[in-house]
């Protein structure tokens, strides 16, 4: 396993090759699938993100089959599920780095500054609402909800004793204008 500073260059790196191309190519070969397959998987990198179908994390920073744990749920959002799935990812994975992945123009954020809304997305909402209070900029409220996430992972018991191993959780936000990353905002 590679280290949470190493990790984080190796997204960046894969972020500013996304930006610099027009294309994607991936090895999804029978003999990687067949290695993974053997040998499980060793992701270096738990990526927390929204579900908008804008924002693939494997896409955005340019990785390969088996590179990143990605869970995704609109808003990116933190409830005992996700902490279960990143508990897991970190404890008997080892994956040293976790990073929760806001970004600009999300509807999730949007919904929670404008209006209440009803069904089971006031989940959501809700969980939104007490990350941005009365923040009523959207980038500013990302920023917000991303920051509530981090902190809802990293008061998890078994993060905190993961973190003494070098563990670490950053912040993200994911720019649909222009496909760049800035991490730790």
């Amino acid at each position: 396993m590679i280290s949470a500073d190493e990790a984080i260059e190796r997204l960046k790196e894969g972020n500013r090759q996304y930006v610099s191309t027009d294309t994607f190519h991936a090895d999804i070969s029978s003999t990687l699938l067949e290695h993974f397959a053997k040998n499980g998987q060793e992701p270096y990198a738990i990526v927390i993100s929204c579900s908008d179908s804008r924002v693939i994390p494997e896409r955005i920073f340019h990785t390969a089959i088996g590179d990143l744990f990605t869970i995704r749920v609109a808003g990116n959002v933190i409830d005992d599920h996700q902490l279960g799935s990143i508990e897991y990812a970190a404890g008997h994975l080892g994956t040293k780095l976790i990073v929760v992945l806001g970004h600009t123009q999300c509807g999730a954020v949007t919904a929670a500054i404008q209006h209440n809304p009803s069904g089971y997305i006031k989940f959501i909402t809700d969980e939104i609402k007490r990350a941005i209070g009365n923040e009523q900029d959207d980038y500013k409220a990302a920023v917000l909800n991303v920051h509530q996430s981090v902190e809802m992972i990293e008061s998890s018991l078994e993060i905190q004793k993961d973190e003494e191993d070098g563990l670490r959780v950053v912040g993200a936000i994911y720019h649909i204008e222009n496909g760049t990353v800035d991490f730790e905002i």
